[in-house]
């Protein structure tokens, strides 16, 4: 481990790029305490103390919402138009053939993804204002003054626009992509203050079960993660069989099923708190849903709902990545067979049939880890427990740090190979 450790930061390129990392987190978290201008937030600490409600939809948004600052929304505007894209894809066949074309393609669906960002940021800001003027009790920002509403929308969007162009720069300089380290990062900021307040508040034994806990999870989450079905294939080309293995983990979509359902889910949340003060009928509606979906305290149906959002999510999203055509024409093109699978659309079928097996099987129980928390809560109604990770936040750090390793073990690897050959 040591020894690993000491071969990263002897690599001069790797070591670079690790401090420019670094550098750019330090930006993004100097970028949370500004607050958006105009607001007192001198008492939001309080408030996020004492409404549950507020604190726990804080935490969902990854923590933004704490200091009203700038990048109150986060990335949540870009990713719900990476998802209405990807959406768009399935029912636009045009933008469908896109996405499956090479990376000149794949430049003008990220031109796109970008540009549609900046509308629904816009009206997602003013959206967030109401939330956080509801949940308050307390006019942030006077939504009658046109002026002051408007300059505010425009500081959060440009907010958010910011933080997309820091990410994209993280993942330029660094070998992962910014989105995940910057919420990585955010997701280990909030451990220690978790852990003081199980000291603070002399929950010894608690504190010891819930690290022991964690543990446990983060093992499973890492043996689901890791873990693949091997389709063997044989290869003819060389005039004799030469056997092989075509791997299908059983996690492929990493933590982005989770990213978007959690994007996803807030939405109803912001509806149903603005439909709540409208007239009475629709308050009486809105008041009803917000209930069910109180994220201090979900109802059942918020967390079925969260379940099946994170395996559907999953099965879309393999759905575009894993290309079961494209990987049977690469095996045939070289000359390859699956022993007692026909070539061609059975393999591709038989592909598909496996990848969704494992699919289902791989992220119904990771999405069983994700609804832990607030299953856990229902069972115990007489005492608040506070997690030191979400399982949500165990799956996407898990996710995070293999992919690291992986791409780190690459690049050392071709780093030896071209500095002895």
């Amino acid at each position: 481990m040591i020894k690993s450790i000491k071969s990263v930061f002897n690599n001069k390129n790797i070591r670079k790029k690790i401090i420019a990392t670094l550098l750019l987190v330090l930006v993004y978290k100097f970028l949370s305490l500004i607050p958006v201008y105009g607001v007192d937030t001198s008492w939001l600490a309080d408030a996020l103390d004492t409404n549950k409600w507020l604190s726990f939809f804080s935490a969902l948004m990854w923590g933004w919402l704490s200091n009203f600052s700038i990048i109150l929304m986060g990335l949540s505007p870009y990713i719900n138009a990476l998802i209405i894209i990807q959406l768009l894809g399935v029912i636009v066949p045009k933008i469908g053939d896109l996405q499956k074309e090479g990376e000149q393609w794949q430049k003008k669906i990220t031109k796109m993804t970008r540009w549609l960002t900046l509308p629904l940021a816009f009206v997602q800001s003013y959206g967030m204002i109401l939330l956080m003027n509801s949940l308050t009790g307390t006019t942030l920002i006077d939504t009658s003054d046109t002026k002051t509403i408007l300059m505010a929308m425009t500081i959060i969007t440009a907010g958010t626009i910011f933080l997309m162009w820091l990410w994209e720069v993280m993942t330029e300089v660094w070998i992962w992509n910014g989105i995940s380290i910057i919420i990585t990062a955010w997701v280990l900021a909030a451990v220690p203050s978790t852990v003081l307040n199980h000291i603070t508040s002399s929950n010894y034994w608690l504190l010891a079960a819930l690290i022991v806990a964690t543990l446990i999870i983060i093992y499973i989450i890492i043996k689901f993660t890791e873990w693949n079905r091997r389709i063997p294939v044989i290869y003819t080309r060389t005039g004799r069989e030469e056997k092989s293995y075509f791997p299908i983990r059983i996690n492929q979509a990493g933590m982005i099923p989770i990213i978007f359902a959690v994007s996803l889910i807030t939405f109803p949340s912001i509806l149903w708190q603005i439909m709540s003060k409208s007239s009475w009928s629709v308050s009486e509606i809105g008041k009803f849903m917000t209930n069910m979906f109180d994220m201090s305290n979900p109802s059942w149906l918020f967390i079925v709902l969260y379940f099946l959002l994170v395996v559907w999510f999953s099965f879309f999203y393999v759905s575009i990545t894993f290309n079961t055509d494209n990987v049977s024409e690469s095996i045939q093109k070289r000359w390859g067979y699956i022993p007692w699978i026909r070539p061609w659309l059975e393999t591709s079928a038989y592909l598909s049939k496996v990848s969704n097996h494992l699919n289902l099987f791989g992220w119904s129980f990771l999405a069983l880890i994700a609804v832990l928390p607030y299953i856990m809560g229902k069972m115990m109604w007489w005492q608040t427990v506070d997690f030191i990770i979400s399982g949500a936040g165990l799956i996407i750090i898990v996710s995070v740090v293999l992919d690291i390793y992986r791409k780190i073990d690459s690049e050392l690897k071709m780093y030896d190979y071209s500095r002895y050959n």
